[in-house]
């Protein structure tokens, strides 16, 4: 919340659709926590609140105030935690051996066409900022890092399904008598250890 405040003022209504649109797809929230956070970033003295009236509607506008930033800029000061992945389709593969070839198959496309959904919204605004007209154009340098991020990531998803579907489509109608190939064993763990491969060739140098 305070790092949109550092952008510009926004109402409650404005950073509920903020975080919807951007934030929300690496810090999920419920909406009901959203708007209640302002007001615990006035009551800390980080944000100041303006009551403002747009045709008959009154609405709240808030503004991060010289303490709001100095807390954004200590919490920006110290590296966060990594990434939580919940996936509940992988989830249920994981047990796809009390289920059937079928589910199994039907989980991996539902897996692949939310990869296919979420980056063509991705790839829209990709192509807004390529083109010098997406929203904060002018931030587009710090953005850019998240939009990487998502694109990598909706690719691998996509690809890993596309991997899964050819794996299962070779199981038995009962995925409990299904056997791993050795030999996807064998890649899946040569291709594990990548990061420690190369931590030794770069202490070797």
């Amino acid at each position: 919340m305070l790092g949109l405040l550092a952008v510009q003022p926004w109402s409650t209504y404005e950073l509920t659709r903020q975080m919807e649109r951007s934030l929300g797809r690496v810090w999920p929230r419920a909406q009901s926590r959203l708007y209640e956070e302002p007001k615990k970033l006035v009551a800390l003295g980080f944000a100041t609140a303006e009551d403002e009236v747009v045709g008959r509607r009154p609405r709240t506008v808030y503004t991060i105030t010289g303490t709001g930033r100095a807390a954004l800029a200590e919490w920006l000061a110290e590296p966060g935690e990594g990434p939580v992945l919940e996936f509940e389709q992988l989830v249920q593969l994981s047990f796809a051996d009390h289920g059937t070839k079928r589910d199994a198959l039907r989980t991996i496309a539902a897996a692949r066409g939310w990869a296919e959904q979420r980056n063509a919204e991705n790839a829209a605004v990709a192509q807004r900022y390529a083109a010098g007209e997406g929203p904060f154009q002018y931030r587009a340098a710090t953005t850019m890092l998240a939009g990487a991020f998502f694109t990598e990531f909706y690719a691998m998803v996509a690809r890993w399904a596309d991997w899964a579907d050819e794996q299962a489509r070779g199981w038995p109608d009962d995925p409990a008598d299904a056997v791993a190939d050795p030999a996807q064993l064998a890649e899946i763990a040569r291709r594990a250890a990548w990061g420690p491969a190369e931590e030794r060739a770069e202490g070797g140098r």
